[in-house]
């Protein structure tokens, strides 16, 4: 087991946890919107004083690399990189799509163990960032970007049932053409639910570049010219 810092800023909440052989021993998290900017550092002090406070030496740092929000997702990875290169311990990197998966995993007592799991992320409009994954996280659908219709997800139109949670779900819901769907509500990434990946990658030495390593935005960042600035210039 191992002791490590897990920062989640690939949604509208900053959130940290202090994780420990398989228990959640101090977080924080801030849902009041894109404060990351602001809230991310003093979350990320306050765990470390809770590990010098209880003698623990940190073990690894793990970072969510998304989909999920550009400038969220730029400052999480930078200032993980960053007290990993100070504390001179390893990076973890995490897809935010299997944190939801697991999440989604620990829902229910009930589940069968062949359900699909699709997480989506919103991507504006009837665009998610998704992939489709088993109950042993193996990809059964790719993670990239859909652009939803009633074509989405076709392959998967079989017996098994297909979980569909995340903050882009909604928008499948009347949409997707077979009846083995079902929908979980109020889904959202945190930092405590990287908690089993974290300490997985960690057993198995899944690291990622400190140097080198950037977000899994899943597609290209494009940025738009305020309206007015493009009127200025006719």
């Amino acid at each position: 087991m191992a002791t490590i810092i897990n920062i989640e800023t690939s949604s509208k909440t900053c959130s940290v946890a202090l994780t420990k052989d398989g228990v959640v021993e101090f977080q924080l998290e801030d849902t009041d919107g894109m404060n990351h900017a602001v809230k991310l550092a003093p979350f990320v002090e306050r765990c470390m004083d809770e590990v010098k406070r209880k003698e623990y030496r940190l073990d690894a740092v793990a970072v969510s690399l998304g989909p999920g929000s550009y400038t969220g997702l730029r400052i999480g990875l930078s200032l993980a990189k960053g007290l990993a290169y100070s504390l001179d311990v390893p990076l973890i990197g995490i897809s935010t799509l299997q944190i939801l998966a697991v999440k989604a995993m620990f829902r229910s007592m009930n589940w069968q163990g062949d359900e699909i799991l699709v997480p989506m992320v919103d991507a504006r409009r009837m665009e998610v960032f998704s992939g489709a994954f088993d109950f042993a996280l193996n990809e059964v659908v790719a993670e990239g970007p859909v652009i939803l219709d009633e074509s989405s997800f076709s392959e998967l139109h079989t017996k098994r049932k297909v979980l569909f949670f995340g903050d882009g779900a909604s928008k499948f819901k009347d949409v997707y053409a077979a009846e083995n769907g079902e929908w979980l509500d109020g889904l959202n990434p945190h930092a405590r639910d990287m908690m089993a990946l974290s300490e997985k990658y960690f057993r198995e030495n899944r690291f990622i570049d400190i140097a080198y390593s950037t977000p899994n935005y899943l597609k290209e960042y494009q940025t738009t010219v305020p309206k007015n600035k493009v009127l200025n210039n006719n």
